[in-house]
């Protein structure tokens, strides 16, 4: 059935907090929302969303939260982790949010659920497609506030990351197919919001059986090339009953 065919759900939405890791920083991707006085052209709001959309009454809610990040970026197989719903009476109480939902028709007193999910980029192969709103990157820690209920969202999103990253191997979602000890570090540190000691780091993930050593090494840096390593799932996937908790 064509997209523009089918009906959205008017009161059940998802909201994906979509993570990208560029070997320096924790980013989002983030939608601007731009909404001028129709009299007088005055520009009256200006600020941020999480991306995300209503659900169709024929699809799930991971569909609907996988065809928000296909829109996005053209990709099919993402890291999707539903995390969260959002149900408040008064999700939708600023004037601002309310005034926007106005101007595009809906009602602000309508109650609307929506669920929160987050996914994990490797930014470096990443074209966005975004065919409306602009859409971009944004480091985490220079979020301050987002419209709706979102900085709260983009907040418990980033918990339930680092919850999720101390036993299971999620960080590799935001590496390239092949990276280095210190980028797997350099994710750790970065989600974790501390620094950790080298060796004891590396002592932990010589027991991941499925981090592959590879042979080969970095090229083009201005530093001792390091050896390059990959992430193998199927190894996971077999052994991860006997894996130990990745607690750093």
């Amino acid at each position: 059935m064509a997209e523009e065919t089918r009906a959205l759900h008017d009161e059940i939405s998802v909201d994906c907090v979509i993570f990208g890791f560029d070997f320096e920083k924790l980013n989002v991707l983030l939608v601007d929302r731009v909404m001028f006085d129709v009299s007088t052209g005055k520009k009256i709001i200006d600020d941020l969303t999480l991306t995300g959309n209503h659900v169709y009454v024929d699809e799930d809610l991971d569909e609907a939260a996988s065809r928000v990040l296909f829109d996005l970026t053209g990709l099919t197989d993402i890291y999707l982790e539903q995390f969260k719903s959002y149900g408040s009476p008064s999700r939708i109480n600023c004037e601002k949010d309310r005034a926007w939902l106005e101007f595009n028709g809906r009602d602000p007193d309508k109650r609307i659920v929506t669920i929160g999910y987050y996914s994990l980029l490797a930014t470096d192969k990443i074209t966005l497609e975004w065919k409306g709103r602009n859409v971009s990157w944004y480091p985490v820690d220079d979020i301050k506030e987002l419209a709706f209920d979102h900085m709260q969202i983009l907040n418990e999103a980033l918990d339930s990351l680092r919850t999720k990253l101390l036993h299971e191997p999620v960080g590799f979602e935001l590496l390239p197919e092949k990276f280095t000890l210190s980028q797997l570090q350099r994710v750790y540190e970065i989600v974790l919001g501390k620094e950790l000691d080298k060796r004891n780091f590396r002592k932990k993930v010589s027991r991941m059986n499925y981090l592959i050593p590879l042979d080969e090494k970095q090229k083009g840096v201005p530093h001792k090339p390091a050896r390059l390593y990959s992430f193998n799932r199927d190894i996971y996937e077999a052994t991860k009953e006997d894996v130990m908790d990745f607690v750093v």
